[in-house]
C-alpha cells in the first residue's frame, strides 16, 4: 500500500516558493500601465545634494556666464527628466540663458514645449547651449539677443517668439539685473534706472505685447524673489523690484482671470547663478553663500525647474496668483 504524501513538507514547500516569489517582486521594478516599466526612484538627501560653501572668490564682469562659474550650476542639463507634460506648448523665457530661466527652457523643452529664450549679446555662449539641449529634444529653439531695457525691442521680441514659435501660451519673465551696494549713496541713477528697467519695465513692455497673443489656458509666470519679503540691505534697488513682481503677479491675475489666463510667480531663496558672481554680491558674501539656510548649502536651478513646469501645466489649472517658493528652509513665501 503507498504511504500518503507528507503534507507538512508539501505546505512549507509552498510557503517557501509563494515567500521567494514575493521577495522577487518587492525587488522587481514597478509596473505601470502598459508595458512601461520604472524603476523605484532612490531616496535624495536634499543637505548633501550640491556643493556648499565655502566657494572660491571668483568674479565676472555683468552680466556674467555659467559655463565660467566654479562649480558650474545644475541647470538640469543631464538630470531633469521629461514625462510630456508640456507637449505642444509654446514658451518665451527673458534670461533663459542661465539660472531659473535655463532651467526651465530645459525642463519645457523635455516636457515637449518649444521655447524662445531671450539673453543679452554678452551671453551667446550660454544661450547656444541651451539652443543646443532643446533641439535635442526635438523641439523649436529660438534664441532671440537683444536689451529689455528697450521698449522697442521688447515689442519686437515678443513678435519673433510667436512667429518663429507659431504662437504663444507661456511667457515667463526671468530675467533680472542685481548688483550690491553697501550703501544708498552708492546706487547712482544710471544704476538705479537700469535695474528699474530690466525687472520692472521690461515684464510691463513684454506683456502689452503678448497680451493679444494669448488665448484661454495660456499662463504668465514672474520671477520674483525672496527678497521681495525679507530684503538684504545691500540690494536697495533689486529687492524693490522682486516686491513689484511679486505684487503684478497678484494683480494681473485677478484681471486676467475672467479670461481663463493664469499668473503666477516663483520667489526663490539663494540660488547658485551668475547673478552672484558678476556683482550680484560682496566677495565675502559669495564664500559664504547659501550658507546660512537650514539645508546649509545654496540652491542649484534646477531645483526649481519642476516649480515653473507645474505653474505652466494645464493640471495647475486652479493656482493663479500664487508665488511658489524653494529657499532651502528659510525665506518666504
Amino acid at each position: 500500500m503507498t504511504p500518503p504524501p507528507d503534507t507538512s513538507v508539501s505546505r512549507r514547500r509552498v510557503v517557501q516558493v509563494a515567500s521567494a516569489a514575493l521577495a522577487a517582486a518587492s525587488l522587481a521594478p514597478i509596473t505601470t500601465k502598459g508595458n512601461t516599466t520604472m524603476a523605484q526612484e532612490e531616496l535624495t538627501e536634499p543637505t548633501s545634494r550640491y556643493p556648499k560653501p565655502p566657494f572660491k572668490e571668483q568674479s565676472q564682469p555683468w552680466p556674467g556666464l555659467a559655463g565660467k562659474m566654479e562649480p558650474q550650476p545644475d541647470h538640469g542639463e543631464t538630470s531633469y527628466k521629461g514625462s510630456g507634460r508640456l507637449a505642444g506648448r509654446k514658451a518665451l523665457i527673458t534670461g533663459g540663458d542661465s539660472g531659473m530661466g535655463r532651467a526651465a527652457a530645459i525642463a519645457y523643452a523635455r516636457e515637449g514645449a518649444d521655447v524662445a529664450i531671450n539673453y543679452l549679446p554678452a551671453e551667446e555662449p550660454d544661450a547656444q547651449e541651451v539652443i543646443a539641449l532643446i533641439k535635442k529634444e526635438g523641439r523649436i529653439g529660438l534664441a532671440i539677443p537683444g536689451d529689455l531695457k528697450d521698449e522697442a525691442f521688447c515689442g519686437k521680441l515678443v513678435a519673433q517668439a510667436v512667429e518663429g514659435l507659431g504662437g504663444l501660451d507661456i511667457v515667463v519673465n526671468n530675467a533680472a539685473r542685481q548688483q550690491t551696494r553697501a550703501s544708498l549713496l552708492d546706487v547712482s541713477s544710471e544704476d538705479f534706472d537700469a535695474t528699474m528697467k530690466t525687472n520692472i519695465y521690461a515684464p510691463f513692455w513684454i506683456l502689452k505685447a503678448a497680451l493679444p497673443h494669448l488665448k484661454p489656458g495660456s499662463c504668465i509666470i514672474g520671477t520674483t524673489s525672496e527678497q521681495a519679503y525679507d530684503p538684504s540691505p545691500d540690494l536697495y534697488d533689486y529687492a524693490q523690484t522682486k516686491a513689484a513682481t511679486m505684487n503684478y503677479v497678484k494683480s494681473l491675475a485677478k484681471q486676467l482671470a475672467s479670461k481663463g489666463i493664469r499668473v503666477n510667480g516663483v520667489a526663490p531663496g539663494p540660488i547658485w547663478t551668475p547673478l552672484q558672481v558678476s556683482g550680484g554680491a560682496t566677495m565675502e558674501k559669495l564664500e559664504k553663500f547659501g550658507g546660512m539656510t537650514p539645508f546649509g548649502r545654496p540652491g542649484q536651478p534646477v531645483e526649481l525647474a519642476s516649480i515653473y513646469v507645474q505653474l505652466a501645466a494645464a493640471d495647475a489649472s486652479y493656482a493663479t496668483g500664487q508665488v511658489y517658493g524653494a529657499a532651502g528652509g528659510s525665506g518666504q513665501p
